[in-house]
């Protein structure tokens, strides 16, 4: 969610007017609206990050519904005016982020493009096969219960090279360890056709099932995350976006 600024202004009408548009874009964000203000003002520029207060009046539902609206404008090829560099002096001081998003590295899926999000948005953790380590445990823990994000998302991708590695068996390094942690959703895929990695439906159903073994395991292995969950504060979603096409298909 970006602040519109008003270019022609002097520092304290730009920071007036910038307010007084977050409450109009926060009170329409509110009703599902956000993406169609938006969309109606093309000359405006969303400049500043996201604050605490913005933040905080959010609720995770709402956040995960500023994401699908933002695939959506990025489907649309009319994403929001995204002022980097303002974004960048407007969280240089401090950071509110939203979301947690815990992604695949593919260089075809940056999930900040393709959910339209801008600096200060959303936490980024992004490895092979979006799995689910120690390290990445404690970066998501960080996000959430110091930090303020209230949605947690794992996105997993059509066409994955991991999970291809993973149903191939393959060995390469320390590649092979990663891929034995996609192993579990290979055997858990309830698929009756070719189980080979030639078969992009097969392929993309493990990734799938990736996902939601990746959120079973934060769940389980986490306890920080779980009560927080547990008690409303949090919400984990699942997701896998759709190299062709673009579309991000959010796990019920």
């Amino acid at each position: 969610m970006k602040i519109p600024s008003v270019r022609c202004c002097g520092p304290d009408q730009h920071d007036a007017g910038r307010r007084s548009v977050l409450k109009s874009s926060l009170g329409l964000m509110a009703t599902g609206m956000l993406a169609e203000f938006a969309l109606g003002v093309p000359n405006v520029s969303f400049a500043a990050a996201m604050s605490k207060e913005d933040r905080d009046r959010l609720t995770p539902a709402q956040i995960i519904e500023m994401m699908k609206q933002g695939n959506e404008r990025f489907r649309a090829g009319k994403m929001l005016p995204h002022d980097y560099l303002a974004q960048k002096r407007a969280s240089a001081g401090g950071q509110y982020p939203a979301a947690a998003i815990l992604s695949c590295i593919d260089s075809r899926a940056p999930a900040e493009i393709i959910l339209d999000m801008g600096i200060g948005d959303t936490f980024n953790a992004r490895i092979a096969g979006n799995i689910v380590n120690d390290d990445l445990l404690g970066s998501l823990e960080f996000a959430c219960a110091v930090a303020g994000a209230k949605v947690i998302l794992v996105m997993g991708h059509t066409a994955c090279g991991a999970i291809k590695g993973a149903i191939d068996d393959a060995k390469l390094g320390n590649l092979t360890g990663l891929l034995a942690k996609i192993k579990p959703a290979v055997q858990a895929t309830e698929y009756s056709g070719d189980r080979s990695s030639k078969n992009d439906a097969f392929v993309d159903a493990v990734g799938k099932t990736n996902v939601k073994l990746a959120l079973d395991e934060i769940r389980h292995s986490s306890s920080v995350l779980a009560p927080l969950e547990k008690d409303g504060k949090i919400k984990l979603a699942g997701a896998m976006y759709n190299l062709v096409g673009g579309r991000v298909d959010f796990l019920s």
